[in-house]
Order: structure tokens, then C-alpha cells, then sequence
């Protein structure tokens, strides 16, 4: 049995300065500049604007408690996450019920005010934040688990629930949420749906179109489409779910979800390796495909750079001497001896044959956890950076990497960092470039 972290190889903090000497650190604080005078080429539409009137009929529908208007309490609603945008809403609106949302939104459509939905606010695009004005509808308090099938593994819940909540609840079902994400502690699953979410575990148990059985969405004038089947399959005519995930608000606001949740894994291991070039990680990847099959659950690639991040940033310590590259490898399934064995074999080929220079591996839930965190905190870390340009791109395998090599050579010294990280199992990778 695997026992602590059990070594294959040196160990000391990585310091990527040697292979990139010319990056330093900097870092940014304050509100961001509003984004309609960043971007003042984008222009206000013909909404109407917030008045008394707008206000009373919040108020008189929801209570004062949950319409917000102080601009203390709006700020948060109005700046995203990376605090890279920031729009100037005067009016955040939490209902509690479908009927709420369908009612804002009946009286928001008829009177012409814009509405931005808002889940957790984890978004790093700007997509959860009002541009201008907007009335923000937050769905935090839409947080209820309405019914778990245990036998079917069927979860439905409100939107506002918040991923972490939904994972600690389907453990003590002995189930676990499709997706993993590291912001699980803060985004909403009605987000996840409709940004389409993938997450660390995309490779082992898809992406949510697959996931996620039916939905309940209001549209713009009010109508409630329910949609909330918990049917595996259903052949009956079109799936219009299909279109609210990853619409992102544009087709209406999601309220409920039913979503296919697998059994909880009783084994789980994760190793944590070291590489000398990117086709290393390639060769590494199809090893791992070939030894491990059915129990991968994540192959994820994290640069110098980018770890460089945590260990710099965050003090964390990486088990392993300096190399260019890093792979997160786990694997899910449900005998230990059996899945000890097979990550054995993959690591003994992958370093008897070269392609791994160095590893380490573990199945302590402590551990796997702090191995993880390397990983999980490089989002926050570049945010100390300064200003940085980020890009979630899918790219063909063979090429996942190299647009971070082009970047560097076009951009060069110009940049603070210029990293990459990401999803190798499913080709999406995390390009950040700090200014």
C-alpha cells in the first residue's frame, strides 16, 4: 500500500529563474477602472434607466433586506473576481424562487431594464459583472437541494447551490459531482451550467452536456421553460437543454438542475512528475491512457512558470527538483490493491524508459490535497503579477503547448511571465501572459 508521500526521486522547492531568468514579480491592488470607459468603444443599449418606481416594485416583491442599492454592499456585485472589469450597477436583486426570477424578469422585460445574472461571481472573463448599469439579479439564496436518487445517482437541485456544498453532501450519499473545479468553493452550479464548465476530471467523466439530464430556465419575458427531466435517456423530440448549457444568460436565467452524479471513488491516488520537454509530457499522456485506462481521472500539465507562481507567491513547497515541465496524474476507482498496481506499473515504465525524469505519488487524502493545491492556487497567485492577459483556448493535443513557445517569442522580455497550464486530457489550456 502506498503510505505517505512516497518518493521517486530528489526533492526541493522548483525555482523556474533558471530556465527563465529575465521574468520578476510584480504586483497590483485597487478597483479597476470601469469598463465603459476602458472599452469606450462599447456603447450603452436603448435601456431605460433605474428609477423610484423600478425600485418600490423590487421592494414591494422581494423586501427591503434583499434589494440592494448602497454602493458599499453593489461593489462587490459590479467587480469580478481577478478585479479586471467593473461596471456600476446601483440596484442587486436576491430572490429565492423561480417565481421571483420569472417575475423580476416579466417586469424588467417590460419596462426595459437590463439584467446581468450573477452566480458566484468566480468568472475570469468579466461575463458576471454588469458592463454598465445593469440590474443585477444574484442567485445566491436559490440555494436548496430539492431531491437526491440514490439508486440512479440523480441529483436536482436550485441554482445558487454552491459547488463544494453539493460535493460534501453527495459524499455522505456515497456519490461525488461530475465536474471539479478549483474555484468549487465559491461558483454556483447554475453558473457552471450555463459557462458549460469543465474542469480537472473533464477526461474521466465528460463535459456537462453529457452530465447534466434536465434543467429549469426562465427566459427574458418571464416564461418558466421546464425542462427538468431526471431521465437518462429521452428521445422525445428536441433537447433544448442543450442550448442553455453554456449560453451564459443570453437565452435566459437557469433556476434548477438535475444532473447524473457517479459513485464516490474508494480508491483515489495522485502522482506528481517531472519532465524535460513537452513532448515528454505527449508520450507521458499516452502511457498513462495505455496503463491506467478506465481509472484516469486527470492529466493535468502545469509549466515552470506557472508553479513558480505558487511556490513564489503562495510559499509552497513542490516535492520535486527544477524541471521545465510538471504533470498531475490521478486516478479514481473502486479496488485499492487493483489501482495501486496500475499506477505502480505506469510510473515504472514511464521512469525505467526515460520520458518521466523524476515523481513522486500518494493516495493520503492530506497529501493529495497539498498536491493538488500546486495546481489549484496558480489562478490567484498571477493575479500578484500585476495586469494579466488570460486565455482559456482547446487546442489540438500536439499543438496545446505551443502558443505559449510563440507568445514567448513574440512578446519576449516585454512581459512580466508568460505561462501555461492546463487540461492536457482535454486539450484546454490556461495561457496567461502578466504585464
Amino acid at each position: 500500500m502506498l503510505r505517505g508521500l512516497q518518493r521517486l526521486g530528489v526533492s526541493r522547492s522548483a525555482s523556474p529563474g533558471k530556465y527563465f531568468p529575465q521574468y520578476k514579480r510584480y504586483a497590483s491592488a485597487g478597483l479597476p477602472e470601469f469598463t465603459k470607459d476602458r472599452y469606450s468603444h462599447v456603447k450603452r443599449g436603448n435601456f431605460a434607466t433605474l428609477d423610484q418606481n423600478h425600485l418600490n416594485f423590487f421592494r414591494d416583491l422581494l423586501g427591503e433586506n434583499r434589494v440592494l442599492t448602497d454602493p458599499s454592499d453593489c461593489q462587490a456585485h459590479n467587480v469580478d473576481w481577478i478585479r479586471n472589469v467593473r461596471g456600476y450597477s446601483q440596484c442587486v436583486l436576491k430572490p429565492r424562487t423561480t417565481k421571483e426570477v420569472s417575475q423580476i424578469l416579466a417586469f424588467c422585460n417590460s419596462r426595459r431594464l437590463a439584467v446581468c445574472p450573477q452566480g458566484g461571481n468566480t468568472g475570469l472573463v468579466g461575463g458576471s459583472v454588469p458592463v454598465f448599469d445593469e440590474v443585477v439579479l444574484h442567485t445566491a439564496l436559490m440555494n436548496k437541494i430539492i431531491s437526491i436518487d440514490n439508486v440512479l445517482g440523480v441529483l436536482v437541485c436550485e441554482a445558487g447551490c454552491v459547488l463544494e456544498n453539493l460535493e460534501n453532501y453527495l459524499a455522505d450519499n456515497g456519490l461525488m459531482m461530475p465536474l471539479d473545479l478549483g474555484a468549487k468553493g465559491s461558483c454556483h452550479i447554475g453558473g457552471n451550467v450555463s459557462t458549460n464548465a469543465g474542469g480537472l476530471r473533464l477526461l474521466r467523466y465528460g463535459n456537462l452536456h453529457g452530465s447534466v439530464l434536465g434543467l429549469e430556465a426562465v427566459k427574458a419575458d418571464g416564461e418558466v421553460l421546464d425542462l427538468l427531466s431526471t431521465l437518462k435517456k429521452d428521445n422525445t423530440g428536441f433537447h433544448l437543454k442543450h442550448l442553455f448549457i453554456g449560453s451564459e444568460g443570453t437565452l435566459g436565467v437557469v433556476t434548477k438542475v438535475a444532473i447524473q452524479c457517479p459513485p464516490k471513488p474508494r480508491a483515489v491516488n495522485v502522482s506528481f512528475l517531472g519532465l524535460e520537454s513537452f513532448e515528454k509530457v505527449l508520450e507521458t499522456f499516452q502511457l498513462a491512457k495505455r496503463e491506467l485506462g478506465e481509472i484516469l481521472s486527470s492529466f493535468e500539465l502545469i509549466d515552470a512558470l506557472s508553479l513558480d507562481v505558487v511556490t513564489g507567491y503562495h510559499g509552497m513547497k513542490s516535492p520535486l527538483d527544477d524541471y521545465p515541465f510538471y504533470v498531475l496524474v490521478e486516478t479514481q476507482g473502486s479496488n485499492e490493491v487493483h489501482d495501486e498496481g496500475k499506477m505502480s506499473k505506469f510510473l515504472e515504465k514511464a521512469l525505467e524508459s526515460g520520458v518521466v525524469k523524476d515523481g513522486t505519488v500518494t493516495n493520503e487524502d492530506s497529501k493529495m490535497k497539498a498536491i493538488w493545491a500546486l495546481r489549484e492556487r496558480i489562478t490567484d497567485g498571477l493575479l500578484l503579477d500585476g495586469y494579466v492577459f488570460k486565455y482559456d483556448l482547446s487546442l489540438p493535443i500536439k499543438e496545446f503547448y505551443g502558443i505559449v513557445t510563440e507568445f514567448r517569442n513574440r512578446i519576449g522580455k516585454d512581459a512580466v511571465r508568460i505561462c501555461g497550464y492546463g487540461h492536457v486530457g482535454d486539450g484546454n489550456i490556461h495561457l496567461n501572459i502578466s504585464v
